[in-house]
C-alpha cells in the first residue's frame, strides 16, 4: 500500500506541476493538490481495513474466551485458599494472554503506519482518513481491557506459618503476596512499578491500616523468555492508624492492640504499564 501511494505521488509530481503546464490539467477531481487516484490506490486501503476489522472481531472472540478461562482460574484459586487440592498453574493462561497481546500490539503498529500514509497522501473519501481513527480507538479499548484483566494476584496474601491459611492476616505477623502480569511483553528500557494498597475504598467504621516495609516493587522479568513478569511483596506488616473517631474496632485503637478482633479488609495491587 505504501508503494502504491508513493508511485501515485511520484507520477503526479512528475507529470503535473501546477503553474508550469496549465495546458495539461490532471484528469479527475483534484483534492489537496492531487487528482483522483487510480482504482488500485483506492481499493487497497479498503481491503487492508477490512482485514483489520476481521482480525479485531476474532480478537474480541478470543478475549471473551480468555475471560472465561481466567474466571475459572480465580474459582480454583479460591478453593485452593480453603485447602482444596486444585491446579492453580498460570502458564497456559500466560501463553494465551501473551499471544493475544502481541497480536494486538502488532495491529497497533500497523495502524500507526497507516496513519503516516494518510499524512503523506490523501484524497476525497479516503478510507484511511475516515476509518483508521475508529479502528485505533477500538483496538486501544481491547488492549486496555486485556492488560487490566491480565494483572492478577498469583499468590494471595498469606503468613509464613503453615498452619495459617491465605487471606488470614495478623497485625503482628509478617505476610507476603505476589502479583503477575500475564501479558509477557516487557520493554527492559522502561521500569514498571507495582504498588500494594489496603482499604483504598474501605467500608466506613472499620479500622484503618498502613502497610509497612515496601509498598512498591519493580515488575521483574527473568532472563529466560519462559519466565513471567512478577513482583513479590515480602515481609509486609500491617500497622493500625491512630484514629480518635468512633466506629467498629475504633474503641481501643489508642489503648493498645485488641486481644481478638476480626474484620474484612481489601488489599489491591496497581501497575503502571507501558509498552510500545
Amino acid at each position: 500500500l505504501e508503494d502504491l501511494q508513493d508511485a501515485f505521488d511520484f507520477c503526479f509530481k512528475v507529470h503535473y506541476q501546477p503553474g508550469k503546464d496549465s495546458s495539461c490539467p490532471p484528469r479527475g477531481r483534484t483534492v489537496r493538490g492531487h487528482p483522483a487516484p487510480p482504482a488500485e490506490v483506492r481499493v487497497s486501503p479498503q481491503e487492508v481495513l477490512a482485514q483489520m476489522q476481521q482480525l479485531l472481531g476474532r480478537s474480541e472472540t478470543l478475549q471473551d474466551f480468555l475471560q472465561q478461562e481466567l474466571g475459572a482460574w480465580r474459582e480454583r484459586q479460591q478453593r485452593a485458599c480453603l485447602g482444596a487440592p486444585v491446579d492453580t498453574h498460570l502458564r497456559p493462561l500466560e501463553t494465551w494472554f501473551t499471544e493475544l497481546g502481541q497480536g494486538l500490539f502488532q495491529l497497533l503498529q500497523l495502524l500507526r503506519a497507516l496513519g503516516d500514509l494518510r499524512q503523506k497522501v490523501t484524497y476525497e473519501r479516503d478510507p484511511l482518513k475516515e476509518e483508521t481513527p475508529l479502528l485505533e480507538r477500538r483496538l486501544r479499548e481491547l488492549l486496555t481491557y486485556l492488560l487490566k484483566s491480565a494483572f492478577v494476584v498469583e499468590q494471595q496474601p498469606s503468613m509464613p506459618n503453615a498452619c495459617k491459611r491465605p487471606l488470614v492476616l495478623r497485625t503482628t505477623s509478617k505476610f507476603s503476596a505476589r502479583a503477575r502480569l500475564l501479558v509477557r511483553l516487557h520493554d527492559r528500557n522502561h521500569r514498571m512499578e507495582a504498588k500494594i494498597h489496603i482499604d483504598r475504598l474501605g467500608p466506613p467504621g472499620f479500622r484503618r491500616f498502613n502497610i509497612l516495609t515496601s509498598s512498591s516493587k519493580t515488575l521483574l522479568a527473568g532472563d529466560s523468555p519462559q519466565d513471567g513478569l512478577v513482583c513479590d511483596f515480602q515481609y509486609l506488616t500491617l500497622k493500625e492508624q491512630k484514629d480518635s473517631r468512633s466506629g467498629k474496632g475504633g474503641k481501643g485503637a489508642g489503648e493498645g492492640p485488641l486481644v481478638v478482633t476480626e474484620e474484612l479488609h481489601l488489599i489491591t495491587f496497581t501497575l503502571a504499564y507501558a509498552y510500545c
